[in-house]
């Protein structure tokens, strides 16, 4: 009896392991690839500099065309194909990245990227769910999130030290070997989850039912576009963080250290919030952490007026690590305040909420992004712009 308790742990931290690693899948090919921007755009031949961010928000236009289908494509042939389709879209997108010549060819592979990815990143909740509910799927998902939240930590130092060795080259050919590995282990240890019996034919017309639910229930919608908006604004970082950090604040080497730094208050916000909700309300919640955002947004314009969009590097530490609390606070609530009319289609209104909060956030970031000027103020005013609409669009559905 006892023997079999530490095979019984093995197979179920082998199982939480896998699942962090398909997660993680988005989050690695962004992050990992911040400190190569500015070799992949010198070697590419492209000659405005904030051309280099489309890298980052073309993945996230692949992953809102993903989201989407997948879902229901899991639901009609089960969870194993469907992920494994994905990692093969993923590994072909990596492939035509890894040999491109053109800007093009990078941008067109990571579409392909996103493509790809947003298979494993969607499907394995829907994988989770079917072998487990209530709180045993919630300590799972406490465990994976722990072991997720280190990858914005560690990957853009991994990055560096790939690109040191083998250059920007060597961190697709790392995607390629990773995305290999984790798809070999997951079709040899994982079996399938979703039973013959309970599969259902693939519709189109499933999918727009569920377009036509969210734009119809208010607070579906609401919560979707307040998703996206915030969303917008921290891809509006990621896509200018090399150049704020490196090249506006010439941290150099230490650009991994500092962006590792700025996402622990993230990862905190996000182990805080699962007890945060048992005490207030998730509307409650939003409100508060959004007019923080924007409060400081606000009082932080004052020193970058002063200054001409260039405060001391110790401010803007102080004034993201906050930004950065609240946005880790958001990001599960507004999810779960915009699926929360929708249970009776949760697995296909999930996919569509996904597919439009990533689609408006990758245009809005991608907005913020291209207006960065060498100063601070496109950031500031992202983040006070987008919180501040999304406070004044929560408002008006009261």
């Amino acid at each position: 009896m006892n023997a079999a308790v530490p095979s019984r742990e093995k197979g179920f931290a082998e199982f939480i392991v896998l699942i962090a690693m398909m997660m993680s899948l988005v989050a690695l090919s962004i992050d990992t690839m911040l400190p190569a921007l500015p070799a992949i755009i010198n070697d590419l031949d492209v000659t405005k500099p904030n051309s280099g961010q489309l890298v980052l928000s073309t993945l996230f236009l692949g992953m809102s065309a993903g989201q989407i289908v997948y879902g229901p494509i899991s639901d009609t042939i089960g969870r194993k194909p469907a992920i494994s389709i994905g990692f093969g879209i993923f590994i072909a997108g990596t492939l035509l990245c890894l040999n491109a010549t053109t800007f093009s060819a990078m941008l067109g592979g990571r579409f392909l990227q996103g493509l790809g990815a947003a298979a494993p990143r969607i499907i394995t909740l829907a994988l989770v769910r079917d072998k487990y509910e209530g709180a045993e799927m919630a300590r799972i998902m406490s465990f994976v999130m722990t072991i997720f939240i280190l990858v914005p930590i560690l990957a853009p130092f991994t990055g560096q030290v790939i690109m040191s060795i083998a250059g920007w080259r060597g961190i697709f050919a790392g995607f390629l070997f990773m995305a290999t590995g984790i798809l070999c282990w997951f079709l040899w240890r994982q079996p399938e989850t979703l039973i013959s019996e309970k599969r259902h034919p693939f519709s189109l017309g499933r999918i727009q039912q569920s377009l036509r639910e969210i734009i119809s229930n208010p607070q579906s919608m609401v919560y979707t576009l307040t998703s996206g908006l915030i969303f917008g604004a921290f891809l509006g970082y990621l896509n200018t963080a090399q150049q704020i950090f490196q090249d506006q604040y010439a941290t150099g080497e230490m650009f991994p250290v500092y962006f590792g730094m700025l996402a622990l208050p993230f990862g905190m916000a996000t182990l805080l919030n699962s007890k945060l909700v048992r005490h207030v309300s998730l509307q409650r919640i939003v409100a508060l952490a959004m007019t923080g955002i924007a409060l400081l947004s606000t009082i932080f314009l004052l020193p970058l007026l002063f200054s001409h969009g260039q405060p001391p590097f110790w401010a803007i530490l102080a004034y993201l690590a906050p930004i950065f609390f609240a946005i880790g606070i958001l990001f599960g609530n507004l999810n779960a305040l915009a699926m929360e009319p929708l249970g009776h289609i949760a697995g296909t209104g999930a996919a569509t909420v996904g597919s439009l909060s990533t689609l408006i956030g990758m245009i809005t970031g991608t907005t913020i992004g291209q207006f960065y000027n060498g100063t601070l103020f496109p950031l500031v005013y992202g983040f006070l712009a987008c919180t501040l609409l999304s406070l004044l669009i929560t408002q008006i559905r009261k």
